[in-house]
């Protein structure tokens, strides 16, 4: 299974910030689209950092409501691994969790095509077990499924 087999079920819409636009309009990005990370971009297609909810309130943490009203820039995650539509599932989930992120951009030719969570890699790991489960027990039972 690959990564494009996952985009292609999800689909490729992709939220994204601008660099410059303050912490409170990524807030309501996030809470408009009940998501947990933003590429930030701006242009829609260069990947220029990432900015999760984690970032948010360790910022919050460390410098207080004032970062509510300062750029994205000022907290976003620049160094971003991202993946090609081709990658195998199985190296993306181990990336994930090797690196303790649960957000990678699919990014094709320097453009970003999606974005693949940690819940969209477990989604299709329980599909494929429930599909498997299902002609398991149809060959067992002797019936066609």
């Amino acid at each position: 299974m690959r990564i494009s087999d996952i985009l292609r079920v999800k689909g490729d819409q992709v939220v994204t910030v601008r660099p410059g636009a303050d912490v409170t309009e990524l807030l309501t990005l996030l809470a408009e689209h009940k998501i947990g990370a933003v590429i930030v971009s701006s242009d829609g297609t260069r990947v220029e950092g990432i900015v999760s909810e984690r970032d948010v309130v360790r910022a919050l943490a460390a410098r207080g409501a004032a970062i509510l009203t300062q750029p994205v820039s000022n907290i976003h995650t620049t160094q971003v691994r991202s993946v090609a539509p081709e990658a195998a599932v199985e190296e993306v989930e181990r990336l994930m969790t090797d690196n303790r992120f649960r957000h990678v951009p699919v990014v094709e030719n320097g453009a970003l095509r999606g974005v693949v969570s940690i819940g969209d890699v477990v989604k299709n790991r329980i599909d494929e077990l429930e599909a498997e489960r299902t002609s398991l027990t149809g060959y067992i039972t002797g019936e066609r499924v």
